[in-house]
């Protein structure tokens, strides 16, 4: 059973949240406090972290720096803080996933699940994703292709890791908007072709990897 560490300084909140992640097969840690957060992450061993921003003793964000400090564990900040600034800052100082409140329980269990995979699965020595000529820092959300640093826009890296998470799997649009978007976006379809074309662009030679599956979706060669 994975361990998950959850801050939340509301109540109410943190305890539906607990008992969600609880009854869908977690082991759930939780503290209102960031000087605690860090006491508990020295002590104990977890799969993934779930930092409320703006909270006592130590916030988030500082949490987060002391984190990546040390460990090689998904962090995932879970917070009303929603302006692109925030967002930005957070993934800048090494968070995996930015969740804005209000937010959906269902989504965060897959975003916790998914982080899980990909950190058991495929990180190597060193907190490194490697998909041959491609090396991804999770930590730092940094990409480089044949040793060129490339930039990527979050869903573009999202959707990269997805594709590696699923290598040879045929990924349709419907499943790469519940996982890029969310189960909410009520968008069209083709934002993932989109989407798509730009990461093709930005992977430069590298893109023969993503197959188009005609009328389907997309696949990782």
């Amino acid at each position: 059973m994975s361990r998950v560490l959850l801050t939340e300084d509301d109540r109410i909140l943190r305890d539906i949240t607990v008992t969600f992640l609880s009854q869908n097969g977690l082991e759930v840690d939780a503290t209102d406090n960031g000087n605690v957060a860090c006491q508990l992450v020295a002590k104990n061993q977890y799969d993934c972290i779930i930092l409320d921003i703006m909270m006592p003793g130590k916030d988030g964000r500082e949490v987060c720096k002391f984190i990546r400090s040390k460990y090689d564990v998904p962090v995932i900040f879970l917070t009303a803080l929603g302006d692109e600034d925030d967002i930005v800052e957070g993934y800048e100082i090494g968070a995996d996933e930015y969740i804005t409140k209000p937010f959906s329980t269902k989504l965060l269990l897959l975003k916790i699940n998914a982080l899980i995979k990909r950190y058991q699965g495929l990180m190597v020595k060193g907190g490194v994703i490697k998909a041959d000529e491609i090396e991804i820092e999770p930590a730092r959300r940094r990409v480089t292709v044949a040793g060129k640093e490339i930039t990527l826009a979050p869903k573009e890296y999202d959707m990269l890791i997805y594709f590696i998470e699923n290598k040879g799997i045929v990924l349709t649009r419907d499943q790469i908007l519940d996982r890029i978007w969310g189960d909410d976006y009520d968008g069209y379809d083709r934002a993932v072709d989109t989407h798509v074309k730009k990461l093709r662009a930005a992977l430069g030679a590298a893109e023969y990897h993503i197959e188009t599956v005609i009328k389907t979706g997309y696949v990782w060669k």
